[in-house]
């Protein structure tokens, strides 16, 4: 490894140089209590910047072994670490001077909630924190004396006040370490107890806007009724009080605008932990849970819909279901039976994007259109054998039909932000009512052993699109590395393209941030070439890939290093993107 001196030397060996001349700054140099690597030198100031890394070993950052010994205390630690070097980068962003991306420091941009990313890593030896650099130049003439100053100045101050304990506000660090260990008992303790999701008192489910993830300033604190209010001892937080949602039926109610799709949001994005401040810090759904809604228009592969569509009338075989163009109701029915499939073990659904003829079929249409004629048989049929046959509970928002009283088994009315349970009241009108003609065929879940085709990257010769290829068509480096030749492109956090191919992630609406988007292309892009070969069974390649990340990392699944920007995806959201991959 070379000093900081000799990279100092090369620097200025380089000086107004083409910009070429960048490349040979490539390497690791030691710098006092921290070693920097510059992985990848961008082409021109105008590129995409340039990787950079520096590792601190444990003994010269400091930090307590207990909080980064197990899993929950250091995601919630390297989040903290990756918030305070990006408040200092942002003190010396542009600072440097020249062209293009000349001067700029980046590193990931932290939402709400608490996401394991790439930028910030901690192993059992070191610190890893990943970032970009612009390098600086005027036109296309290399400026070292600017650089100069990012690498001997900037970057080092950032690095002793961001990564080093005694340099932080230790009662800050400890706060977000004990938090996400009081998020994580939670978690067990509602296995332990049979409950779907826990929602504390106090807190403030509202967001500021439709484009913005904070807290909405004056909005009604969430108060649970008493009825459903647990209290929970937590390690460090002592005792908290909120509403325990039970394992079953739950149906949420209530007149427009008063709050019932606004608590289902805060419950599906509880399955990430959140930071202090965002008022959603104690609301902790079932980590499997899995939004439901109908997506008109994607492809679909052979995927059993048998449980929910069959006997249609082209004689189709829906046990084996393929399309490239799924309507809302069998589109909403392959995410079913693809849910169960990842591991699911709640649902939620809004009836505001749920396909109408998949949830319900009233009784005046029964009597119009006859069962015979009829392939579809609604949710409403299937949601009590899904959690007494498969342990599949469900929370359901809905406001046009009361046919899913009589299957419910908690019944919340949201009044005014308020909840209110209802369950009691509801359940003796029913007995007033005629139930709804429940003629649901026999339940029964599928073997879960489909084979994807292979993918169309796969191989070298015949048939294929040449993905994977080198220039001129050759297979550059090896089948090992083909998927480097693969073009990433992510889009925000509603799509990424692999080569040609785009997949299309805009209803999978628990993604929280565009990098889990990124991560989970290059965990595609390593599938394509290595695992779609159309002899494993879905959940083979998932468990593959899945495994692989988190037993080795993220080298796998790059190229010559790791890049800043990729952010760990759970297990379904893996699913759902091979589900909806075309290639």
């Amino acid at each position: 490894m070379k000093s900081s001196n000799e990279l100092r030397t090369l620097l200025r060996s380089v000086d107004h140089k083409s910009y070429p001349a960048y490349k040979s700054l490539a390497g690791s140099y030691q710098f006092g209590n921290f070693m920097l690597s510059i992985d990848h030198v961008q082409g021109d100031p105008f590129a995409s910047p340039s990787s950079l890394h520096v590792e601190i070993l444990h003994r010269d950052a400091g930090f307590p072994a207990a909080y980064f010994e197990k899993a929950p205390a250091r995601i919630a630690l390297q989040d903290h670490l990756t918030r305070k070097f990006a408040s200092w980068f942002e003190d010396f962003n542009f600072k440097a001077k020249g062209s293009g991306k000349s001067g700029l420091l980046s590193i990931t941009r932290c939402g709400q909630e608490v996401l394991e990313r790439s930028a910030c890593q901690i192993t059992d030896q070191k610190i890893v924190a990943r970032f970009h650099v612009g390098f600086p130049a005027f036109g296309r003439t290399i400026n070292a004396g600017e650089l100069e100053k990012i690498l001997f100045d900037f970057l080092p101050r950032c690095v002793e006040n961001s990564l080093f304990y005694k340099k932080l506000d230790q009662k800050k660090v400890e706060q977000a370490v004990f938090l996400s260990e009081d998020q994580e008992f939670i978690r067990t303790y509602l296995k332990e107890h049979r409950l779907a999701a826990f929602v504390a008192n106090g807190s403030v489910l509202p967001r500021k806007s439709g484009v913005s993830d904070l807290p909405m300033k004056g909005s009604v604190a969430f108060s649970s009724p008493a009825s459903m209010e647990t209290a929970i001892v937590l390690p460090h937080a002592g005792t908290i009080k909120g509403m325990a949602i039970p394992q079953g039926i739950t149906l949420i109610v209530g007149g427009g605008y008063h709050g019932k799709s606004t608590l289902l949001e805060a419950l599906q994005m509880g399955v990430y932990n959140h930071i202090a401040g965002d008022g959603r810090e104690y609301v902790v759904t079932d980590d499997t849970a899995l939004k439901l809604r109908a997506e008109d228009g994607r492809a679909i592969r052979q995927v059993d819909i048998s449980m929910f569509i069959k006997d249609l009338p082209n004689k189709k075989d829906t046990c084996c279901f393929s399309t490239e163009d799924a309507s809302g109701s069998t589109s909403q029915a392959a995410g079913v039976i693809e849910g169960i499939e990842a591991g699911a073990r709640l649902f939620l659904i809004d009836e505001d994007t749920s396909a109408t003829n998949f949830m319900v079929r009233d009784e005046f249409m029964q009597q119009v259109i006859s069962r015979e004629k009829e392939p579809i048989t609604p949710f409403l049929e299937r949601a009590r054998d899904l959690y007494e046959k498969a342990g599949v509970s469900t929370i359901l928002v809905a406001g046009s039909s009361g046919a899913f009283f009589y299957i419910a088994d908690t019944i919340l009315q949201m009044d005014c932000y308020h909840p209110v349970d209802i369950t009691d009241g509801v359940k003796k009108l029913c007995k007033d009512h005629t139930a709804p003609r429940i003629q649901a065929p026999d339940f029964c879940i599928p073997d879960f052993d489909r084979r994807l085709p292979p993918a169309r990257c796969q191989g070298s010769s015949g048939g294929d699109r040449g993905y994977g290829r080198g220039r001129g068509g050759s297979a550059g480096r090896g089948s090992d590395n083909r998927h480097e030749h693969m073009k990433i492109k992510t889009f925000g956090r509603d799509s990424f393209a692999l080569d040609k191919e785009t997949v299309d992630l805009r209803y999978v609406e628990q993604l929280a941030d565009s990098e889990q988007l990124n991560a989970l292309a290059h965990l595609l892009r390593q599938g394509a070439e290595q695992v779609l070969d159309g002899k494993k069974t879905v959940r083979q390649t998932v468990t593959w890939l899945y495994d692989t990340l988190e037993k080795k990392g993220w080298e796998p699944f790059c190229s010559s290093y790791v890049p800043c920007g990729l952010t760990k995806p759970r297990i379904q959201e893996l699913y759902a993107c091979l589900n909806r991959y075309r290639g």
